[in-house]
């Protein structure tokens, strides 16, 4: 039995709402406490991605809720708490809130910046910047491309900082067949930067006689 912990998941304005969601479906599913944040146009991009007009459980997601048993489902429910993005009063945007990492995923340009200046006006930023002077895990999964001297300066300052930059780089070499295994690769890497035990097929298997 995997012992619960707590991560804050932020969303903005970047294509890949599928990595977000699935990232929430295997952390809610595990037992984990997740506190949500998504950034007006993370809302935009869950709704054009995914048809996500409200954020909820169900919406987010619909295979771990269609699947599991009511009674099971609301204890679930109450692991997810969905922060709005202007409430920079929020628990997570204390210090004194615990928590074992922050994932912002995707990231947009605009949210990158942000947090390399260390602009605390909207929560989902003022939660990344609490994150870093706490020196808890920051894993920014910066999903644009390609890059400008302005992403790559931000990347460096948010890395020095002690952010990790995870891009969603798929790894062929596991030679994919679906979509769904592409994202699986990217939401692994995120699991095994928060050292939370999965099953995901990620792993790197050399051929025999190597």
């Amino acid at each position: 039995m995997r012992s619960a912990r707590r991560f804050v998941v932020g969303i903005s304005g970047a294509s890949g709402a599928w990595y977000a969601q699935r990232l929430l479906e295997i952390l809610l599913g595990q037992g984990h406490e997740v506190h949500l944040v998504v950034s007006d146009y993370g809302k935009r991009l869950l709704f054009d991605e995914s048809g996500v007009r409200e954020i909820t459980l169900a919406s987010l997601c619909p295979a771990l809720a269609k699947g599991t048993p009511r009674a099971r489902l609301a204890q679930i429910e109450a692991r997810l708490f969905i922060h709005p993005n202007k409430d920079v009063g929020a628990v997570i945007a204390s210090g004194s809130f615990l928590h074992d990492g922050m994932v912002v995923i995707p990231c947009s340009s605009a949210s990158l910046g942000a947090m390399a200046t260390g602009s605390g006006s909207n929560l989902l930023c003022r939660a990344a910047m609490v994150t870093l002077k706490e020196r808890r895990p920051l894993i920014v999964c910066h999903r644009e491309m390609p890059l400008s001297l302005i992403d790559i300066r931000n990347m460096e300052t948010l890395a020095l900082a002690g952010a990790t930059i995870c891009s969603p780089n798929p790894g062929f070499y596991l030679l994919p067949k679906t979509v769904a295994e592409i994202i699986d690769f990217t939401v692994g890497k995120v699991l095994d930067l928060l050292k939370v035990e999965h099953d995901l097929k990620i792993r790197w298997e050399s051929a025999a006689g190597d």
